[in-house]
């Protein structure tokens, strides 16, 4: 077991941090408001069918092209949207604007090629197989479609809930590919580049731009942390059935930032790990020269880190996500936890200052994985500790408004975080509404997406 230190955390005043969801939201419509403003610029009289048609076909693609940009942006794992919007959020715009992107794509491919058959009087088919055969850098740009169609598909949660999560990320991996094979086509056809030394040097400005985010946060950022704080298993222990802790050691650790309530993507370099990548919430606030987490076996991943050696070498990126103290807005705080989801809250039970309650559900006593840390953080701040475990007959406590209003007095004016399963997280947030908790003090992060 981890040592445990049970420190009482003192009282601060509320803090409350600006997100930058809003501008960073603001900025986005603002470039695809740019962008339509260069189609209008560029586009004198529409006259006809073809006309109307290919004028359509054109923004589409404009609006498209700048998309793959924002999607790209918003998955480089910028620290700044990471941690303060939260990485869930963002995946959930990325994932919004992904939908919007494929069909602007086929909205291109389709009005594009209808208004140049309509213009030669020719079938679709006929102007299709011209268009990919005889214009500049179009037969690339139809390879790179090809893989964007293919990503927008696998992507889709039908399709995402049938397929392993590592080939579905190595195909999203592929995006780069596409876009770098779709983007020459883009300057050598747009009528809006043709002839703007302005407009091109803005569109490689923001491909470009783009493309350098990724390549630091993306790939420099990792290289730098391992090879900085080069990270081993120390040791791997059981906490109740089917949920493992384990502790890693590294080097000058407190010089990665990470704060409690956080997770890393992990890479464990060993035989059957060594090409997944999995998100893992800290487990307990991170040392100098320790690092923990706790895993629930759920997959083929999650099963194989019971297995994992000391010793072994470990790949992590991050730190990511933003439900920790930053955003707290009282000096009261409650703790929502369903199953594994303790984790990042076991993290901020030691830690959160102010007045803390912690309610765990989980199937039965012997579930309660960190059971004995947290009755002994509690009796070490003076905080409290409530479980909601399932009857003898295997009935499941049904939490109700009114219940949480008497368990925790004031609840309306607390600060609530709230980690489970995707089901358990749904019917938390509605029953914190119920009982009058506002949305803005209801601090949730997933990573079902």
């Amino acid at each position: 077991m981890a040592t445990v230190y049970q420190q009482q955390a003192p009282p601060l005043p509320p803090l409350v941090r600006r997100s930058p969801a809003g501008p960073l939201l603001v900025l986005v419509w603002a470039g695809a408001a740019a962008v339509v403003a260069l189609w209008w610029q560029d586009t004198g009289s529409v006259v006809g069918t073809a006309g109307w048609l290919t004028g359509a076909g054109r923004i589409a693609g404009l609006l498209c092209g700048y998309a793959c940009a924002v999607l790209v942006g918003l998955m480089a794992r910028v620290p700044l949207f990471e941690r303060r919007i939260g990485s869930d959020r963002v995946a959930r715009w990325h994932a919004m604007a992904g939908r919007y992107t494929v069909c602007l794509l086929l909205a291109h491919i389709v009005l594009i090629l209808g208004g140049y058959a309509a213009q030669d009087r020719a079938s679709f088919g006929h102007e299709l197989v011209t268009v990919v055969l005889h214009y500049p850098e179009m037969l690339k740009a139809a390879l790179g479609t090809i893989v964007l169609f293919a990503v927008g598909v696998t992507s889709a949660r039908a399709m995402r809930r049938r397929v392993a999560h590592e080939f579905w990320y190595y195909v999203h991996l592929l995006t780069y590919a596409a876009l770098f094979l779709v983007f020459g086509h883009q300057l050598a056809l747009g009528a809006e580049f043709t002839g703007s030394t302005v407009a091109q040097a803005a569109w490689y400005a923001l491909y470009l731009g783009v493309a350098a985010l990724v390549v630091w946060f993306r790939i420099l950022t990792p290289v730098r942390l391992n090879l900085r704080h080069r990270l081993r298993v120390e040791s791997v222990h059981q906490e109740a059935p089917g949920v493992w802790s384990v502790v890693m050691r590294g080097r000058r650790l407190e010089k990665l930032g990470a704060e409690p309530g956080q997770f890393f993507r992990w890479r464990f370099l060993t035989d059957g790990l060594r090409w997944t990548s999995t998100p893992y919430s800290l487990s307990a606030p991170p040392r100098r020269t320790r690092l923990r987490i706790t895993v629930k076996a759920l997959g083929d991943h999650s099963t194989s880190v019971a297995r994992l050696r000391p010793d072994t070498w470990v790949w992590a990126e991050g730190p990511y996500g933003s439900l920790t103290a930053d955003r707290r807005t009282s000096g009261r705080v409650l703790l929502i936890a369903g199953g594994v989801g303790i984790t990042p809250l076991r993290a901020l039970f030691e830690t959160l200052p102010g007045q803390v309650t912690l309610l765990y559900r989980a199937r039965s006593a012997q579930d309660l994985a960190l059971g004995a840390e947290l009755e002994a953080i509690a009796g070490g701040r003076g905080a409290r500790v409530l479980y909601a475990l399932n009857g003898a007959d295997g009935s499941r406590p049904h939490i109700t408004p009114g219940g949480l209003r008497s368990a925790v007095p004031g609840l309306a004016d607390h600060d609530v975080y709230l980690c489970g399963p995707p089901g358990f997280a749904e019917e938390m947030y509605g029953t914190l509404r119920e009982a009058g908790v506002p949305d803005r003090r209801i601090h949730h992060e997933s990573f079902d997406l």
